[in-house]
């Protein structure tokens, strides 16, 4: 059912973008069926070239994506209103926060999102890389609270989408 609305979305995307290309022909209900069977086509060459494990990490990935703008949106959002305050809410602190991602892929994906999430960033993993250590401006006080925020957003679905891989 997902692949079918994944096709079907993509296919109206075709279309409207054909649309504009090729505007001496009329939007009609031909172009946007060719433009299903062509994304059918590809969507079935790819499951055969990824063994459908692409198909299986989609939801963690989009989720994952739409976490992270979520935050990068929020983490700007608050890092502007601190700019645009007169008062100080910054509590600014180096953290540790333990890992549970275990590939080097992961670490260096978990800490780049970290990294480019305004008002926080990563410094360095510790050598038996079981620690990342992070800079952030809002610890608001309570370290345990920001660890918390990390593993259970960031890393937990950076695991997910590994686990669907295997």
């Amino acid at each position: 059912m997902w692949i079918y609305l994944i096709n079907l979305l993509l296919a109206v995307i075709i279309t409207g973008l054909l649309k504009n290309y090729l505007s001496f022909w009329e939007w009609t209900g031909i172009i946007t069926i060719a433009a299903f069977v062509v994304v059918s086509f590809m969507l079935w060459a790819i499951s055969f070239i990824y063994h459908k494990r692409f198909f299986r990490q989609l939801p963690s990935i989009l989720s994952l994506t739409g976490f992270f703008l979520k935050e990068l949106v929020m983490a700007n959002l608050k890092v502007t209103y601190e700019v645009l305050s007169p008062k100080d809410r910054m509590h600014p602190a180096v953290i540790i926060v333990p890992l549970d991602v275990s590939t080097d892929v992961e670490i260096m994906l978990l800490a780049n999102m970290i990294t480019l999430t305004p008002g926080t960033l990563s410094i360095d993993v510790s050598e038996d890389r079981k620690a990342l250590y992070v800079h952030t401006l809002y610890s608001g006080n309570q370290p345990a609270d920001f660890r918390k925020s990390i593993k259970e957003g960031f890393e937990q679905r950076i695991i997910r989408i590994s686990n669907q891989g295997v």
